[in-house]
């Protein structure tokens, strides 16, 4: 699996690549920490905010043994 980066959007209105995914990105997506972790997606326990980008991103990149388990 290639690496994904999760993307904020600062207060000045600008985006940049966050450390990781947060739990509530996860969670939205049908994933949990340690299916993330089994697979190398990156996680911030400090961010919570989510972003409906980032959900989409990790829906497109969830693996297929994810989704039949």
């Amino acid at each position: 699996m290639h690496h994904i980066k999760a993307t904020i959007t600062k207060h000045n209105g600008k985006t940049k690549q966050s450390r990781g995914f947060s739990p509530n990105e996860l969670k939205e997506a049908g994933l949990t920490k340690q299916d993330a972790k089994k697979i190398g997606i990156p996680l911030d326990i400090k961010r919570k905010t989510m972003h409906e980008a980032n959900v989409a991103t990790l829906k497109a990149h969830k693996p297929k043994a994810v989704v039949e388990s």
